[in-house]
């Protein structure tokens, strides 16, 4: 394939126009040019090799009842797999072993009652962004000695609206804040964090005034996500193959696919 040039491709002698591939390049963004022409290529070849398998099957799908090709194309490609693609559930024995397995990934998430001293700083400005950490820092080594006066730092120095109740941002649980800002506290014991934790907005001075653990889930509360979980990656794995077999069976010219690497087989 060109660097630049769109290729006229053929799929069992159906040809796939440059203007075609052109078309479908705006679904799929990507850091060039040529990623984004080779990930609509694929797109345009894996569409044509399933109607002309539903075609061989004299399968149809009622076209007016989509509002637009692409619903139409997902209908037919689970008409083709309904009909030819043998997909297992997951049995109950595999699901409880999954949560044997992966038990930290199902607990309750866990709450911080967090107080905290914004200084504020543009990412762009790096005069300011360094002043602001400075200043941070030396309120950090006045509270290491007055414990007592973050309620007063927060009201003379923050540059967030928590300054009005003393600094305090009540419960936070996982999602709530941005994710710099968010790691760093989840990541920290009770009590001050002696250090300026930095985030798009400044950097921040932090007490971690009450943290509660996340809980273990019971497995019967989980079953249902985990089993929904494993059927769906059988079966996008088992779809992945299936289109695999297509891609091999079918003459295409213009276009190689990259096996080792391709999407389709992850």
């Amino acid at each position: 394939m060109s660097l630049t040039n769109t290729p006229s491709v053929t799929v069992n002698d159906i040809v796939i126009s440059p203007a075609q591939i052109d078309a479908e390049m705006q679904y799929h963004p990507a850091e060039s040019r040529r990623e984004a022409m080779i990930k609509a290529t694929e797109s345009l070849i894996i569409g044509q090799l399933l109607k002309q398998r539903a075609a061989d099957l004299n399968l149809t799908i009622d076209m007016a009842r989509f509002s637009n090709e692409a619903q139409a194309d997902d209908a037919l490609l689970s008409l083709l797999i309904e009909k030819e693609v043998d997909i297992p559930k997951a049995s109950k024995a595999e699901c409880e072993h999954f949560y044997q397995q992966n038990k930290t990934k199902f607990t309750s998430a866990p709450l911080l009652e967090v107080d905290h001293i914004l200084i504020a700083s543009a990412p762009e400005d790096l005069e300011g962004r360094e002043h602001s950490k400075q200043l941070a820092q030396q309120l950090i080594e006045q509270l290491v000695q007055q414990p007592d006066q973050f309620a007063y730092l927060a009201r003379q120095y923050s540059a967030c609206p928590s300054k009005e109740t003393s600094g305090n941002l009540g419960q936070i649980s996982s999602g709530q804040t941005v994710a710099e800002f968010e790691k760093a506290i989840f990541a920290a014991s009770e009590g001050l964090i002696n250090y300026p934790v930095e985030s798009r907005f400044g950097h921040h001075i932090v007490f971690v005034r009450r943290k509660v653990d996340g809980k273990q889930l019971p497995y019967d509360l989980v079953a249902k996500e985990i089993e929904t979980y494993l059927n769906n990656k059988v079966e996008h794995k088992a779809i992945a193959q299936y289109i695999q077999i297509l891609i091999g069976e079918a003459t295409i010219d213009g276009f190689a696919f990259d096996q080792q690497n391709s999407p389709l087989v992850q």
